[in-house]
C-alpha cells in the first residue's frame, strides 16, 4: 500500500460507512439514524458529509421519499460486505454467540409466511437471546425484480421458488410446504366438493394481485393454468391474512394456502374444501446470498430457522441454488 493511500485512509472517518450502510439500506435518513442509533440531525449531517466526500447526491428525494442515484445503488452492493469484513476483524472472538449478540437480522416474506411460523420464530429467537434484534419487511405485491441485488441488502428471503431465484450467487434451503385449498362461505350452495366449473364460475378474492392479469410467476399461476378460462376476479388485497374476510357472506370463493386456513377452522362462517386442481406442493424456500455462507451468525439464523420450520417439513429436503448444492446440515 502506497505512503498516499495510507494517508487518505487515516482522512476517512470509518464511523461514516456506518451511516453509509444504513442510509443505502434504508433510503431514508430517519430510519436509517434509529438503526445506527444517532438522532437524526447527526444523520442528516453524516449524509452531507457523505455526498461531499463522493461528490454526488447518493440519495434523491421524489415524491414518495428517496430514490439511490446510480453511485448509489454502486455503493449499496460494495458497502455490506465491506463491514462486514470489518466486524469480522474488529471481533476479538469469530465464533457467533446469540446470547451476547444485539445483531439485527433483516428477513423478507410474505404475510402468510409470518402467520405459518412468524410466532415460533419469534419465541425461538427470543429465547436464545433477547438481545438480538430482528426487522421484517413484508412484502405487498411481488418481491423486488432485481433478486441478488435485494440478497447482498437483507438476509434473507422466504419464498416460493422463481426464476429469478436461480442466480448462481443464490442459495436456497427448504423449510416447508403446503397446499392449496379453496375457502367458501359456509351458507354457499356447494356441497361438499368443489369443482373446476364452480371455480370457473365463481368470483374470486386473490391476495397481492396488483393488476388485471395475475402474472405466470404467481404461486397461484399452477392452479390457474389447470382452469379452462380466467376467473372473475372481484377482490383484490395485499395480503393473504385477510382474503377469507372477504369470502364471509358471499358467493365469492378464495384459493389459499391450507396452512393459513386452518388458522379460520373454528369460524361457523366459512367452510374450507379440498381444491379440485391437480397441481404440486407449494414449497417455500429460504433464500440467501453466497457471501453470507460462511457468515457464523447467518448460519445461526438459517440453523434458527430451519429448526422452528422442521415440524412442516416431509422427510425430503432438497436443498436449492443456482450452480451447486449448499447445505447447512
Amino acid at each position: 500500500m502506497s505512503r498516499r493511500s495510507v494517508a487518505s485512509l487515516a482522512n476517512i472517518d470509518l464511523n461514516l460507512l456506518v451511516v453509509l450502510r444504513e442510509l443505502l439500506r434504508e433510503q431514508n435518513v430517519t430510519r436509517a439514524a434509529e438503526r445506527v442509533g444517532v438522532t437524526q440531525p447527526a444523520a442528516s449531517a453524516a449524509l452531507a458529509r457523505l455526498r461531499r466526500h463522493f461528490d454526488d447526491d447518493l440519495l434523491e428525494r421524489n415524491r414518495n421519499g428517496y430514490l439511490l442515484t446510480p453511485l448509489g445503488q454502486q455503493l449499496a452492493a460494495q458497502v455490506e460486505p465491506l463491514a462486514l469484513g470489518l466486524e469480522r476483524l474488529f471481533s476479538p472472538d469469530p465464533a457467533f454467540r446469540p446470547e451476547a449478540s444485539d445483531r439485527e437480522f433483516v428477513l423478507m416474506t410474505t404475510d402468510y409466511v409470518l402467520a405459518v411460523i412468524g410466532e415460533d420464530l419469534s419465541r425461538a429467537m427470543y429465547a436464545a437471546s433477547p438481545s438480538i434484534r430482528l426487522y421484517v419487511d413484508v412484502v405487498k405485491g411481488s418481491l423486488p425484480a432485481d433478486l441478488p441485488d435485494t440478497l447482498r441488502r437483507v438476509d434473507a428471503i422466504v419464498s416460493a421458488p422463481k426464476a429469478e431465484f436461480k442466480a448462481s450467487e443464490l442459495r436456497g434451503t427448504e423449510l416447508f410446504r403446503d397446499r392449496w385449498v379453496c375457502v367458501i362461505d359456509a351458507e354457499n350452495d356447494i356441497s361438499d366438493a368443489i369443482t373446476v366449473d364452480d371455480l370457473e364460475r365463481m368470483s374470486w378474492v386473490v391476495p397481492n394481485h396488483p393488476d388485471g392479469e395475475y402474472p405466470a410467476s404467481s404461486p397461484l399461476g399452477p392452479v390457474l393454468a389447470g382452469l379452462r378460462r380466467r376467473p372473475s376476479v372481484a377482490v383484490r388485497v395485499d395480503s393473504y391474512h385477510v382474503t377469507p374476510w372477504f369470502v364471509a357472506g358471499t358467493d365469492r370463493v378464495a384459493v389459499m394456502q391450507q396452512r393459513l386456513a386452518r388458522q379460520f377452522a373454528d369460524r361457523p362462517d366459512l367452510r374450507t374444501l379440498d381444491c379440485p386442481v391437480d397441481v404440486p406442493p407449494l414449497t417455500e424456500i429460504l433464500w440467501w446470498h453466497q457471501r453470507n455462507d460462511d457468515d457464523p451468525g447467518h448460519r445461526w439464523l438459517r440453523t434458527l430457522l430451519r429448526h422452528v420450520s422442521a415440524p412442516l417439513r416431509p422427510d425430503s429436503d432438497p436443498i436449492h441454488s443456482g450452480d451447486a448444492e449448499h447445505s447447512d446440515s
